[in-house]
């Protein structure tokens, strides 16, 4: 079956070289059953206008083998390569017994016909699959051949391996960025559709994270590189997805057992249906046995038995889902984690990064009695200037939005834990959290203790001056990612998180959750999933984003890490990876497992009831060897059809 065997370090020219040979390959195979089908049907069409020179049966023979010999010799050729191998039952096999059987009774079109419309079946198979895997091997043409390097002043094009981690590489508008790097521009503007399947153009500011298969839309870039190419963002998706064919689903698996027993175990029958008749004629001395008629019936038994419907058109199946997931910027790890996910009933979401952002945004300004608003900001924004606390980070970010400008600090005297000190205009200034003015004495409105977030407070010459509130927010689509989950019959929603139980009640009482758990370390997050899995009726999925939460990823039935892009931990460990932050993708994730599910047990139904039917017509000699080809070849392209159509209905 012709796919790509392209590795994640070839090149893309390597790849499309492959892909040249495919093509070549494909013209080959279109000549073949093209003069097969010509030969086949002239003869077909000779036979029934009696044509004179057409009733000899040495001419009959010999253009029937020219039919047969474009598309029987591969064929052949397969049968040969497999019994090397050991490998005696296969539908190779099958369909050279079944066709030199036909052409030995006489029934030369038949004989052509099978091994024809085999080979056609073949074809439509390889296509299939090429088309399944159309979006993985899309992806490996997103990676640039060659990075723009600045060294000793000066750009020289190289191969993105021969560049080292800490070198600047510049990336122009329109081109692809080729290793994950750090932003040395103040803002620029990418496309990342290539790793989130996100149409939307991201903007990333300075000193921000770039990673490799993003597009820069607005400026030429300067990146300084933080990964080699090999352990690049882009490079580790690829492996993943490409690793993914890999790992079998139990249907997959239970298949292929199948047919390892249910090959020779039809092979046996096909040959007792010749051989009993036989047998009974001895017994019955009035029983007609006639050898052509029973060898006849045991071929069709012999074709229709093939079991390349379920072989093939299972393992598409799960390449479809990995592959049209995979477009909507869900990794699946292998086609058993697809399987798996579609037995969930119980969601466990770390909250922090997951269901909301991870950032802090300062939600409101409140100035003590005495003290401006503006400049109470003004004052807390040249403390935190300089610092690169995530806290002090969304306060300077939030003045700067309403237009303050800080004061300019040469000395700041900063005390772990507590805040930050410093002399301001004659003024003695400190900001940090409340036991920073608990240390000085500095008595603070007690209703600074029950609200919910995180407080920047100042005092001013020993008085109190006012505070900020700071607080993490939900993501824009946590409440539809709920609300989703609980349309798909999951109602065991809980949350665990290291924060404030305070806060995170909060979270869940907006979320509509009723189980969410604070004060949690990892091990206690651990604790909690041993105690839910105790039940054997639970089958749990945990999602997290960070490297806290690999060891709860790693014990859950389904691990699934959310914005796994961002942390090495999480993509190791999970099994399935959400490419974007989006908590959203989880109940798209589960409706793409419980789709193809539904898809391949429709397959399996379809293809051994079919056979089932004329299997049973063909022993009883009510099937000729036309239906033994549908039962056969026309099964397994209805079965494919039915596999790619996933990749029009997940979405």
């Amino acid at each position: 079956m012709a796919h790509c065997c392209c590795n994640h370090d070839e090149t893309s020219s390597e790849c499309q070289g492959h892909s040249h040979g495919e093509e070549a390959a494909n013209r080959r195979a279109y000549f073949r059953m093209g003069v097969s089908a010509l030969l086949l049907f002239t003869g077909i069409g000779l036979g029934g206008a009696d044509t004179t020179f057409f009733q000899d049966l040495h001419i009959r023979l010999l253009w029937y083998l020219a039919a047969y010999l474009p598309v029987g010799l591969p064929v052949m050729k397969e049968v040969w390569e497999n019994l090397k191998k050991g490998s005696v039952f296969n539908e190779f096999t099958l369909m050279t017994l079944a066709t030199i059987g036909a052409f030995y009774i006489g029934e030369y079109p038949e004989g052509v016909a099978v091994m024809l419309f085999y080979s056609l079946g073949e074809w439509f198979q390889d296509k299939a699959v090429h088309q399944a895997k159309h979006n993985i091997r899309a992806l490996l043409d997103v990676r640039p051949e060659t990075a723009t390097v600045i060294r000793n002043g000066k750009e020289s094009k190289v191969n993105p391996r021969e560049v080292q981690t800490g070198e600047v590489i510049e990336v122009k508008t329109g081109e692809r960025v080729p290793l994950d790097g750090i932003l040395l521009n103040e803002t620029a503007a990418f496309n990342t559709s290539a790793l989130t399947g996100e149409s939307l153009p991201r903007n990333i500011h300075q000193d921000g994270e770039v990673l490799a298969g993003m597009i820069a839309t607005d400026r030429v870039v300067k990146l300084v590189v933080t990964r080699p190419f090999e352990q690049s963002a882009l490079s580790r998706i690829l492996k993943m997805v490409q690793d993914a064919s890999e790992r079998k689903a139990p249907a997959e698996l239970f298949i292929r057992r199948f047919a390892r027993i249910y090959t020779p175990t039809v092979t046996g029958l096909a040959i007792l249906i010749v051989l009993l008749p036989y047998l009974w004629s001895f017994i019955h001395p009035s029983f007609s046995y006639i050898f052509s008629d029973w060898l006849y019936r045991g071929l069709v038994f012999l074709v229709i038995s093939c079991p390349c419907a379920l072989v093939v058109s299972i393992p598409l199946g799960y390449f479809s889902g990995i592959g049209a997931a995979s477009r909507l910027g869900i990794l699946f790890k292998g086609g058993n984690y697809l399987d798996a996910i579609t037995h969930i009933n119980t969601v466990v979401f770390d909250k922090t990064g997951t269901l909301t952002r991870g950032t802090f945004d300062v939600q409101r300004c409140e100035p003590a009695e005495g003290m401006d608003e503006k400049q109470l900001l003004k004052l807390v924004a040249s403390m935190e200037q300089n610092s690169t606390h995530p806290i002090a980070k969304a306060v300077t970010a939030y003045t700067a939005q309403c237009g303050i400008t800080p004061y300019p600090l040469s000395e700041v005297k900063e005390t772990a834990g507590y805040g930050l000190e410093a002399d301001i205009n004659g003024q003695h200034i400190l900001v940090g959290n409340q036991r920073l003015l608990e240390k000085y004495h500095i008595p603070c409105p007690s209703s600074l203790q029950t609200d919910m977030g995180t407080r920047v407070v100042c005092a001013v010459n020993g008085q109190y001056a006012g505070t900020l509130l700071l607080a993490d927010t939900l993501k824009a689509d946590a409440p539809q990612a709920i609300t989703a989950l609980k349309a798909l019959d999951i109602q065991n929603i809980q949350i665990l998180s290291g924060d404030k139980q305070e806060i995170v009640s909060n979270f869940a009482a907006r979320l509509g959750i009723t189980q969410a758990y604070g004060d949690l370390l990892p091990d206690g997050k651990m604790q909690h999933l041993e105690e839910l899995k105790k039940d054997p009726s639970r089958c749990i999925a945990f999602v997290g984003d960070g490297i806290n939460d690999a060891p709860s990823l790693a014990l859950s039935h389904v691990g699934i890490a959310m914005g796994g892009l961002g942390s090495d931990a999480a993509i190791e460990t999970a099994d399935v990876v959400l490419q974007t932050d989006q908590p959203s993708k989880i109940a798209t994730a589960i409706r793409a497992g419980r789709l193809t599910r539904r898809i391949i047990w429709q397959n399996i139904a379809m293809a051994l009831g079919i056979k089932l039917a004329v299997l049973l017509l063909g022993a009883c000699g009510m099937a000729t060897l036309w239906e033994a080809v549908f039962a056969d070849v026309g099964v397994a392209v209805l079965a494919i059809l039915n596999a790619i159509r996933l990749q029009r209905i997940i979405k």
